[in-house]
């Protein structure tokens, strides 16, 4: 009998997965954080917990259904969180955490996921999808005037690279900052240590409006831009799952670990295809070896949490936003094109788009849910409109 054994690019395939993910979102997971007012424990402990749960969630369901089912944070779910949550507690946040994974596991346990997403226009949630993200953007660009040579650099990487292999993209933008932070000593290598940080429990509080004005547009972030597309790269790549199920499991996980602060557990999409194509392996009843693998590189990154932690810490943060932005560019390209590809709903579309980059809070509330009902009553009327 022959030994058991994993192809070498199998595993590289799920290291990459991993590396991409954190590459791509660490940096904005260490901003909503932060916006929370969390200390560096506190942080280090929610990156521990958040690549325990990534890695028991995909473990378990990949061995499961022997599919290469990748979960993930919701990094547009962060994104919202580090813009949105400046002036609420810590308390607050794993509030609004413990809301929106109670609202996921409700839909997928009674079936409403594909019920709820329809009553949604979807250009309307890419709208205020790309309105959330567009700061980010903005601040890759703007880090250019106090650090012209480290942001230029890990541009003219990230356009390299986006030309040859797109999907290293953002890990070229990543290494290029590093060498560049080291040759300029701005990466304080001093004060990285390698540890292992016990993550702490935070009591949650719950407010009409953190809920309202954070929990809902998070939610529906969540389930909009990563269940969603989740769901659909994992039909497209071919392997039927049932839905309800991975709903309820990932959201039981969320909500569980949420006043550790893992704030959200979802169906990833674009990590998820690096395990989901001929690159993972050949033979595609064999590929959920590299989503195994990628489970197993997510403990070991949740173990040292504590280390990635201050490795974001030792970094400029014009680093940190430069990264950030280039992950999501095409994020951010992708929401506009859906939000204005269609003409009759393009102008509740930029309504919605402009009141939540616009940041403006009205009654506690933030700019995503008042984004999401202007476009949406814009919506009605000009639906109205053309049947009279």
């Amino acid at each position: 009998m022959r030994a058991f054994s994993v192809p070498l690019p199998t595993v590289l395939a799920g290291f990459v997965a991993v590396l991409v993910g954190y590459a791509s979102s660490a940096a904005i997971i260490w901003q909503a954080a932060d916006a929370a007012g969390a200390t560096a424990s506190q942080i280090a402990g929610w990156l521990t917990m958040l690549g325990i749960g990534m890695g028991f969630s995909t473990l378990a369901l990949t061995l499961w259904y022997r599919a290469p089912i990748l979960t993930a944070w919701s990094t547009p779910g962060a994104a919202l969180l580090a813009t949105s949550l400046p002036g609420s507690s810590i308390n607050e946040a794993v509030g609004v955490f413990i809301f929106s994974s109670a609202l996921i596991l409700i839909c997928g346990a009674t079936g409403l996921f594909a019920r709820l997403m329809r009553l949604i226009p979807h250009t309307l949630s890419a709208a205020m999808l790309a309105g959330i993200l567009l700061r980010f953007g903005l601040d890759a660009f703007v880090a250019l005037q106090g650090h012209f040579l480290l942001c230029g650099a890990m541009f003219a990487g990230w356009l390299l690279a986006k030309a040859r292999a797109p999907r290293y993209a953002v890990v070229v933008a990543l290494i290029t900052g590093w060498v560049v932070c080291l040759v300029t000593g701005e990466f304080k290598t001093e004060s990285i240590t390698m540890s292992v940080v016990m993550p702490t429990f935070t009591a949650p509080h719950f407010s009409l409006s953190s809920l309202l004005g954070i929990g809902l547009p998070f939610f529906l972030v969540t389930m909009a831009s990563q269940n969603a597309p989740g769901v659909a790269t994992l039909k497209a790549s071919g392997y039927s799952v049932p839905v309800s199920p991975l709903m309820v499991v990932t959201a039981a996980i969320a909500l569980l670990l949420a006043p550790f602060g893992v704030f959200s557990v979802c169906i990833a999409a674009i990590t998820a295809a690096i395990c989901q194509g001929t690159e993972a392996h050949p033979d595609p009843a064999k590929r959920w070896l590299a989503a195994a693998a990628a489970g197993v590189f997510y403990l070991l990154a949740g173990i040292f949490g504590g280390s990635i932690s201050t490795l974001l810490t030792a970094l400029p943060l014009a680093f940190i936003h430069t990264l950030a932005g280039l992950a999501l560019l095409s994020t951010i390209a992708g929401s506009l094109h859906q939000a204005l590809n269609h003409e009759r709903e393009r102008d509740a579309a930029i309504v919605t788009f402009l009141v939540t980059a616009s940041g403006i809070t009205l009654a506690g509330i933030g700019s995503a849910f008042w984004g999401l009902v202007a476009g949406g009553i814009c919506y009605g009327v000009f639906l109205t409109a053309r049947r009279a």
